[in-house]
């Protein structure tokens, strides 16, 4: 008589055997150290929270995390106050709230300027053997792009141009091709269904 759970045991130790052989392989030729460079984009959900739960990662391992807020500064949120808790973690806001709250193009233009100069300045502080951070992530800096409060040459220069073994995240809707080109990895996060389109509310401790 066959047993058939015997088999589909043997099976399945064989597929997970070459798959264990087969992702040893990919590793073993991944042997480039160095920072990347990720862009969070889309109309989904989840690019800034999979931002910040990157520099919680970070943080977890004693890295030093510096993170940029463009365009969301009028909003207290509880990433904000979570950050508080991590030593590790500098937060840092630019912008004056979302572009159609604010309604004054030199006002939001100046935000980001502004938050840009700063960023700049901690990306030329990671150079040298004792750097100022790991990682930093530039929130919402695809927004900023997207109304054209920067230069996309100009920041894709800076990053472009960045240390080496520095890490950056930027997050946000309609990233720049531009962006896209000079990045490592580029998730674009495709909204299925968001409850918010049903009449439902954000929630605290989910969207803030």
């Amino acid at each position: 008589m066959v047993d058939e759970n015997a088999d589909a045991a043997a099976a399945h130790k064989k597929r997970m055997a070459q798959m264990q052989a087969a992702q040893k392989a990919r590793v073993a030729k991944a042997d480039i150290e160095r920072g990347i460079l990720i862009v969070n984009t889309g109309d989904g959900k989840g690019k800034s929270s999979s931002a910040f739960g990157t520099a919680i990662r970070a943080a977890g391992h004693g890295q030093k995390v510096g993170i940029m807020q463009f365009i969301k500064g009028t909003w207290k949120t509880g990433e904000a106050e979570s950050f508080k808790r991590f030593p590790e973690i500098e937060h840092l806001v630019s912008g004056d709230g979302f572009t159609w709250n604010t309604q004054d193009l030199d006002e939001d233009t100046a935000s980001a300027r502004h938050g840009w100069e700063k960023t700049v300045d901690m990306i030329e502080r990671c150079r040298g053997d004792k750097p100022d951070y790991d990682l930093i992530v530039l929130d919402e800096l695809n927004i900023a792009l997207r109304y054209d409060y920067l230069d996309i040459n100009d920041v894709v220069a800076v990053l472009a141009a960045k240390p080496e073994k520095l890490n950056i995240i930027v997050t946000g809707r309609d990233a720049k091709p531009e962006l896209i080109a000079i990045a490592d990895t580029v998730t674009d996060m495709t909204m299925v269904k968001h409850a918010f389109e049903a009449g439902i509310r954000a929630q605290k401790g989910v969207e803030f």
